[in-house]
């Protein structure tokens, strides 16, 4: 019934895909599937385009270059891939026209999804709980921002499945509905270039729960600087759980050395001796594990098939990922960490890097913080690189948190030679660099590929 709902919503409508990439290319093929006739109109703002997989399709028109976002208003229906900002449009776009793959599965679909939303974490805790549940149940699928969208899997789906959905302010940014369980990790500054202002930005956050009902779940970190006030301000009608280090009423849990335990207000209910625990290394990703757990409780997971999955989760590539150890050396990828708390926390996590990796595509993120960390905890060797990076430098410079050893280059094998030279055996080198990639790479996937790449190769010299 679901899909029949949304396929009525789509039907006889004048529709527009903004945005051509993954996303925008799996709604085309969506609506080709249950609509082969259907005129559509794709929008790119990309010139050179490759569409020519496309040519064949005669109800199809394909706008490319930097008027593809014109006369947005003709449609009944807007497609907003992710990736599409309206910053630059100089005409009003009325609400109710725009809509997105995420939206409509959450307006049909929402009973179903365990939604997980953060600045940093989520794809980490979404496949944490992903993995927990595939161990205990059938009919358990992943999808979202970590990479298969949503109308791919449509088709799929019975009312007993359950999906785990990471979703990103991007995506969260234009949504009316929310997932009936939802996570909310963190919020640190990020994607300004997108939002023109943090409060935008958090404002996209809160639609993880703003739409919630009464018997709903929300997860959310009670650590968190802003999180307990949107929560406190919003007063979503759902059941909650906080999670992190303090003491809450009602459900929460905490997280102390090697054990999380939760509570209902001052008794415990539950607790997971993580002392064997290695592929998570870090508090940070001790907040993941409790969000997950949390979730799974809720679904009626045993505590030993949580404990069992946890046991055989190994994280993922990129995320304070052990590349190897050469030469006496560990190497440490990271290359997912794009705002300074992240580099932190990676630091915090592996209690002792010697030579830190920082820098790269500069979005005007305040680096403050971890230049104030860097002075509180001096590591000895920095390589900084691209615009973000010699910014950090002349801050470390002029506040006097200057390495020991530096060096400042957008040449990777330089990189990774410094660190090779001036890294001590048995020590740690750590890529998190606070910052985008894209000056120099696609995403921060082809960065921490390179990088791993050039370790493995300079083993030998």
């Amino acid at each position: 019934m679901a899909l029949e709902n949304l396929l009525e919503i789509i039907e006889n409508k004048k529709v527009i895909i903004l945005g051509f990439g993954k996303e925008g290319v799996s709604t085309y093929r969506f609506i080709r599937r249950h609509f082969p006739k259907m005129k559509l109109v794709v929008a790119d703002g990309n010139e050179n385009l490759n569409t020519n997989d496309f040519a064949d399709d005669k109800h199809l028109k394909i706008i490319k270059g930097k008027d593809y976002d014109r006369n947005l208003n003709n449609y009944d229906l807007i497609f907003k891939s992710p990736g599409i900002s309206f910053n630059r449009l100089d005409y009003y776009i009325e609400n109710e026209r725009i809509t997105s793959q995420t939206n409509l599965f959450l307006e049909y679909y929402h009973q179903q999804v365990i939604g997980i939303t953060g600045t940093k974490g989520k794809s980490t805790t979404a496949s944490l709980i992903y993995h927990i549940l595939s161990h205990s149940r059938e009919n358990v699928f992943l999808a979202g921002n970590i990479g298969t969208p949503f109308f791919d899997i449509v088709e799929q789906l019975s009312p007993e499945s359950l999906v785990v959905a990471e979703l990103s302010a991007h995506q969260l940014e234009f949504t009316h509905h929310s997932p009936d369980y939802a996570v909310l990790l963190n919020i640190y500054q990020e994607h300004l270039d997108h939002f023109n202002s943090f409060n935008n930005y958090q404002n996209a956050k809160t639609n993880i729960f703003n739409f919630q009902h009464a018997g709903n779940f929300l997860v959310y970190n009670g650590d968190d600087e802003h999180i307990p006030g949107w929560v406190k301000g919003n007063q979503p009608e759902s059941d909650t759980c906080v999670f992190g280090t303090q003491i809450h009423p009602g459900l929460h849990a905490r997280c102390r050395n090697h054990l999380v335990r939760f509570f209902n207000d001052g008794e415990i209910i539950d607790e997971y001796d993580l002392i064997d625990y290695k592929n998570l290394p870090g508090t940070h990703n001790y907040f993941n594990i409790m969000a997950a757990i949390a979730i799974c409780r809720r679904l009626g997971i045993k505590h030993q098939d949580i404990m069992d999955a946890l046991l055989t989760f190994k994280g993922l590539p990129h995320r304070i990922e052990f590349v190897g150890e050469f030469k006496g050396i560990e190497f440490y990828n990271d290359s997912i960490s794009t705002i300074p708390e992240s580099a932190i926390a990676a630091v915090k996590a592996l209690r002792g890097v010697d030579t830190l990796i920082l820098g790269g595509h500069d979005r005007g993120i305040d680096y403050q913080v971890l230049i104030d960390f860097l002075k509180e905890n001096p590591i000895e060797n920095i390589a900084f690189t691209g615009p973000a990076g010699h910014r950090m430098l002349e801050m470390c410079r002029e506040q006097g948190a200057m390495p020991a050893n530096h060096i400042e280059t957008d040449d990777w094998q330089v990189i990774v030679r410094f660190a090779y030279d001036k890294t001590p055996e048995n020590g740690v080198v750590l890529l998190s660099p606070a910052a985008a990639s894209y000056n120099q790479f696609k995403n921060f996937e082809e960065r921490g590929d390179v990088f791993k790449q050039l370790v493995s190769s300079n083993e030998g010299q």
